[in-house]
C-alpha cells in the first residue's frame, strides 16, 4: 500500500483524536471533525488520481478496506451532529423515544441493503471485481442513483456501502450507549450483579490518568467510539476517585524528559517477567 495513504490514515486517526481530548461539546467536535475527514478525504483521492494501483487486487483492497475507513467517518459524525441538533428538549421519556426511533432507521437500511451486508460481513470476495474496481458496475446489483453522480475515478459502484455499514455500527453504539445513560440516570439500583469485593485504586492519579490515555487511544472501549470523557467518567466512577484536571495531567506526562510513559512500561516489564517466571501456578 502506498505509503502517503498510510500516512494520510495515520494522520487522520491522530487528529480526530486530538479534538476528542479538546472538545467537549459533541455538537462542536461533530463540526470540527467532518471538516478534518474532509480535507483528509480530499488528499486521499489526489494520492490515488496520481498514482496507480500496481494490481486488481490492491485496488480492490483501497476501495474495500481503506477508502470506506475516510467516508464512514464523515457519514458517522454528520449523523451524530444531525441528531444531536435535532435532538428534543424534555425528560428521559422523551429522549428514550428520539433515540429509538433513530434506531430504528439504521434499521431500514440494513434491511434494504441485506443481501449486501451479508456478503460483507460474510467475507466474502467473489464479487469483489464487480463491487470494488473502477468502471465496472452492474446495473443488475441494485446501484444507487448517487454513484451516477460520484467521480468514476475515486469511486466504485459499493464503497459507499462499506462505509455506510462501518458507520451504522458506530451509530448505533452511540445510540445504544445514549439510552444506557439514560437508564442509568433514571433508576438508582443497578441492574447487574454486584462483586464480593470493592476494588480500589491504590497507584497514583497519573498512573490511571496515563492508563486512561492510552485506552482511549488505543480505542479498547466501544471499538474506538467512546469519547475521552465518558472513559474518566467511568474510572472515576468504578474506583471512587476524583482524576481531577486528568488533560492538564496528560500534558504534563507529555513534557517528562525521560519515560514519558513509565507506568505503562513498568506494567511491560513486569507482565514478562510474569510471563517468564515459568515456575508461577495460576
Amino acid at each position: 500500500m502506498n505509503q502517503k495513504i498510510i500516512n494520510l490514515q495515520t494522520d487522520l486517526n491522530e487528529q480526530l483524536n486530538f479534538i476528542d481530548l479538546e472538545i467537549d461539546n459533541e455538537i462542536k467536535r461533530c463540526e470540527k471533525a467532518i471538516e478534518i475527514t474532509l480535507k483528509a478525504k480530499e488528499n486521499l483521492k489526489n494520492v490515488v488520481i496520481k498514482s496507480q494501483f500496481k494490481s486488481q487486487d490492491e485496488e480492490i483492497y483501497f476501495f474495500k478496506e481503506i477508502k470506506p475507513q475516510f467516508t464512514s467517518k464523515i457519514i458517522y459524525y454528520n449523523s451524530i451532529l444531525k441528531i444531536e441538533m435535532k435532538k428534543p428538549n424534555g425528560g428521559n421519556r422523551i429522549l428514550k423515544k428520539y433515540y429509538n426511533n433513530e434506531l430504528i432507521k439504521l434499521k431500514s437500511f440494513f434491511d434494504n441493503e441485506l443481501e449486501f451486508y451479508k456478503y460483507f460481513r460474510s467475507g466474502n470476495n467473489y464479487l469483489d471485481y464487480k463491487y470494488f474496481l473502477r468502471g465496472k458496475f452492474d446495473v443488475k446489483l441494485a446501484l444507487n442513483s448517487y454513484y451516477f453522480e460520484t467521480d468514476t475515478n475515486f469511486s466504485t459502484s459499493h464503497d459507499y456501502k462499506v462505509a455506510k455499514i462501518l458507520a451504522n455500527d458506530l451509530i448505533q453504539l452511540y445510540l445504544e450507549n445514549k439510552l444506557i445513560m439514560i437508564e442509568n440516570k433514571g433508576t438508582t439500583e443497578k441492574s447487574q450483579r454486584q462483586p464480593n469485593i470493592k476494588m480500589m485504586w491504590t497507584g497514583s492519579k497519573v498512573a490511571l490518568t496515563e492508563l486512561l490515555f492510552a485506552l482511549h487511544t488505543e480505542g479498547a472501549f466501544n471499538n474506538g467510539a467512546a469519547d475521552l470523557k465518558d472513559i474518566a467518567e467511568y474510572f472515576e466512577h468504578i474506583f471512587e476517585i476524583d482524576l481531577g484536571q486528568y488533560r492538564r495531567t496528560f500534558l504534563e506526562i507529555k513534557a517528562r524528559k525521560n519515560d514519558r510513559t513509565k507506568f505503562i512500561t513498568t506494567l511491560n516489564e513486569k507482565l514478562l517477567t510474569r510471563m517468564n517466571n515459568s515456575d508461577e501456578v495460576l
